[in-house]
């Protein structure tokens, strides 16, 4: 069994729910890669956003995030650039996706390619 979470939510957004999505997707991956599954983690949307926030130790997701950074396969380039977080990508070391090449932006990440190749797409 193989899964693809993306992480979609929005820290900006200011309410637990973002938080608890975050975590819940962070936890999903932990679960995954401790049952010795294959797992990846997608930073997507305004959840690319998310970078800046868990490089932070006192953030209250940073240890868990600190757990399952392995298994981040990357950080949709497209939609960093558009929700202002490439910059911040570019410093954490976290590669960009940029396989889907979407016209008007430097690519997203292909998930008709994680589909074909056998990954569960769990969104959070």
């Amino acid at each position: 069994m193989k899964a693809a979470i993306l992480v979609l939510s929005d820290p900006n957004h200011g309410q637990e729910e973002a938080l608890g999505r975050l975590f819940n997707a962070l936890a999903t991956a932990f679960d995954y890669k401790q049952s010795g599954a294959e797992v990846q983690v997608i930073f997507n949307g305004t959840g690319t956003r998310w970078i800046a926030e868990l490089s932070k130790p006192e953030h209250p997701a940073y240890a868990l995030f600190d757990a399952v950074k392995d298994t981040v396969a990357g950080v949709s380039c497209g939609c960093a650039d558009v929700f202002g977080s490439a910059e911040q990508v570019e410093t954490s070391g976290f590669d960009f996706l940029t396989e889907n090449a979407v016209p008007g932006t430097r690519g997203l990440p292909s998930l008709h390619r994680l589909a074909t190749e056998g990954y569960t797409l769990l969104t959070f």
